[in-house]
């Protein structure tokens, strides 16, 4: 019997995924809505397949997808988000993810990703054609965003929202000082000097 097991903390995507994997054949579909237990879940499940989504919370599920390779698990992973592609998809693809979909792209983009995956291929549609008329300082910037580790990008996105450094320290298990010596190595890395001017970079670019 096939299981598969869905990360998602949004119930009603949470439902539709249940449905969309149970019209595929896996009879026993497990949900997990935090990050820290997905580990402990494929462990006991032994899901075939996951459906993750990167947004956990203080928590990103990219740290899980890289969990799940550097510990071994044995289980092929769709990456279903909301994310930009342009940030992502080539972070997931190197974490070992063997499909990406956006969650504003057609359903049948997901059957389709599932199917591929379930037969041993990859599933990664083309992203977005470049915008007509970009500019070169934010083609610049993505070129700087790119080279931030995954650890940076989830901070990154977490200050441009608005938390404090000692929300995210909490959140992230991590202390005050590490959480301000990443911001400041931010500023650094993307050559700005105020967080007003990262949340606009952030913008600027679909992070948040």
């Amino acid at each position: 019997m096939e299981i598969a097991m869905i990360v998602e903390d949004h119930p009603v995507v949470a439902i539709t995924l249940q449905g969309v994997l149970k019209t595929h054949g896996y009879k026993q579909v497990h949900m997990v809505s935090s990050s820290v237990d997905v580990v402990p879940m494929i462990r006991q499940h032994a899901p075939a397949l996951v459906v993750l989504d990167l947004e956990l919370g203080a928590n990103s599920g990219l740290d899980s997808l890289e969990r799940i390779r550097a510990i071994g698990l044995s289980c092929k992973v769709v990456v279903f988000t909301s994310k930009d592609p342009a940030h992502y998809l080539a972070r997931c693809r190197r974490a070992g993810a063997m499909a990406y979909v956006t969650k504003s792209a057609d359903l049948q983009q997901l059957q389709n990703a599932i199917k591929a995956v379930r037969a041993g291929y990859t599933y990664f549609p083309e992203s977005s054609e470049p915008h007509a008329g970009k500019y070169a300082v934010q083609s610049n910037e993505q070129q700087l965003i790119e080279q931030l580790s995954d650890r940076e990008l989830h901070i990154l996105v977490q200050l441009a929202q608005g938390k404090a450094n000692k929300d995210i320290a909490e959140e992230m298990h991590l202390s005050h000082k590490t959480i301000s010596t990443y911001k400041t190595r931010l500023m650094i890395k993307l050559g700005i000097g105020s967080l007003v001017l990262l949340r606009e970079l952030a913008k600027r670019n679909q992070l948040i």
